[in-house]
């Protein structure tokens, strides 16, 4: 999705207005400049021949031009498209954006049949389906890579579905969990986001064609044919709506913006993991960087650019969101400011989400790590009510027990279970009837094994069921 005006070849001509006979005077080279949209728009350009080799098909079905128009305009069209493709196009300032830039060459390479190309339509339904077209291929290229980092996370966490980890609320240590669980998390939530993206497409794909400027046109169109042969499932019932509307932008952007909050919580973690603090994980090196000045230091760059890329495109769902609030119907100016944002929050997210998925499967985990930091929580202390509440105890008096048992526990500089069946005793003696059901095995209870094998309901996780889980992952995604 690069954007092709970078390099010189590419730099714009002077030309002709294709509407100037209406004005008595040039417009100012500073409009000029304000108001072109080359400089971004020149990416859809393989849309807009797609869209416009399309269209000339249909008018030449409809007997709207003649066959040897149809057949000039396929051959320019394709040497122009050549032309993109090796970069020898001259792009043109003066005709303001892509569809100009692109009729106006094929008008100079084909002649009349060029001019007649646009019969039947206009910019304003032209733009909105290149942008449907780039779009419906962007959702596209995201849920591939949104699988990609799908099948690396499923990878590491079979590696890990019996690695201990603790589970957090607040940032204090809660649960044991397993690491393999917690990856689990981020698969199910871009499992969400790649079904957020494949119900936008399907918003996305119908097809504005048709509508010209914003009341149809008086030629005898076929817009089904287009559709069809464009690959959109349905065309845009209104033709003020089909020009002037871009939901469907602001809903692809939208999902972009979850997916880059999801993946910029995974960053948080992997961030706090990394702390030599904490410890639990190392990432490889080269998705790290190092001090000026510090040669100790090895920096998450890499996670912490995805937290600060988050920001951006969030920013990008509210101009998009800014953008539509004001307009009347149809069609306004406005509506050129809708690339930029598009094309970057989908450029951020193809960038992220390539580069997570080469660095899920470089993570090293340190389990000794994670194990030693179940032992600073009471971790296993909801357990220890769970006990207690098997044995007949009512949940509340159950809960204040263990509650005296780690205070009990924290005078002492001890683990729950260090205490000893005696010492819980005495610490829970305050409680009538807790004591007393403290049984031989309640040592099993409070193990970290014993917390996460207890868990084995669908969506608990008990190794065995974060295997189960792993498995209807891959189906789904299969």
């Amino acid at each position: 999705m690069a954007d092709s005006f970078s390099s010189p070849q590419n730099a714009p001509v002077e030309g002709d207005k294709a509407w100037s006979g209406r004005f008595s005077e040039p417009v100012s080279e500073l409009v000029k400049r304000y108001t072109a949209s080359v400089f971004f728009d020149q990416r859809m350009a393989a849309q807009d021949i797609q869209g416009s080799l399309a269209h000339a098909r249909m008018l030449a079905r409809q007997g709207i031009i003649g066959a040897s128009d149809l057949a000039d305009i396929e051959r320019g069209l394709e040497q122009i498209r050549g032309e993109i493709e090796r970069g020898e196009f001259a792009w043109s300032l003066d005709d303001e954006d892509v569809h100009l830039n692109i009729e106006k060459r094929l008008t100079a390479l084909v002649g009349d049949a060029g001019k007649r190309l646009h019969t039947g339509r206009s910019r304003n339904d032209q733009v909105a389906t290149d942008i449907r077209l780039w779009l419906r291929d962007a959702i596209d290229q995201i849920v591939a890579l949104l699988r990609d980092f799908q099948h690396n996370v499923l990878a590491l966490a079979e590696t890990h579905a019996d690695t201990p980890l603790p589970g957090f609320t607040h940032l204090q240590v809660a649960q044991p969990v397993t690491f393999g669980h917690h990856l689990m998390a981020y698969f199910e939530m871009t499992q969400r986001d790649a079904e957020r993206f494949l119900d936008c497409r399907r918003r996305t794909n119908r097809l504005p064609l048709g509508a010209a400027a914003l009341a149809g046109t008086s030629y005898p169109i076929d817009r089904e044919s287009v559709a069809a042969e464009l690959g959109f499932e349905a065309v845009c019932e209104n033709s003020l709506d089909a020009v002037s509307d871009r939901d469907f932008a602001i809903e692809f952007t939208a999902a972009c913006a979850l997916t880059m909050t999801h993946l910029s919580r995974l960053s948080e973690e992997l961030i706090l993991w990394m702390s030599p603090r904490v410890g639990f994980i190392d990432l490889a090196d080269r998705f790290c960087t190092g001090s000026s000045i510090m040669p100790q230091k090895k920096n998450p760059d890499v996670p912490e650019l995805v937290r600060g890329k988050t920001g951006r495109v969030n920013g990008h769902l509210v101009a998009l969101l800014t953008l539509m609030k004001g307009q009347p119907l149809a069609y306004n100016k406005d509506n050129q400011e809708d690339k930029e944002p598009l094309y970057d929050a989908a450029d951020t997210l193809v960038d992220t989400l390539r580069i997570y998925a080469d660095m899920i499967p470089g993570i090293r985990v340190r389990a000794a790590n994670m194990r030693a930091a179940l032992t600073q929580g009471f971790a296993t202390a909801t357990d220890l009510a769970d006990y207690l509440v098997r044995q007949g105890l009512p949940f509340r008096d159950a809960h204040e027990a263990v509650a005296l048992a780690v205070r009990a526990a924290e005078g002492k500089g001890c683990d729950l279970p260090d205490l000893g069946r005696d010492g819980l005793a005495d610490a829970m003696r305050a409680v009538p009837g807790a004591a007393e059901r403290l049984g031989a095995d309640v040592d099993a209870a409070l193990t970290v094994e014993g917390a996460l094998a207890a868990r084995k309901h669908i969506g608990g996780t008990a190794p065995e069921q974060v295997r189960a889980a792993i498995e209807r992952a891959r189906a789904r995604i299969s």
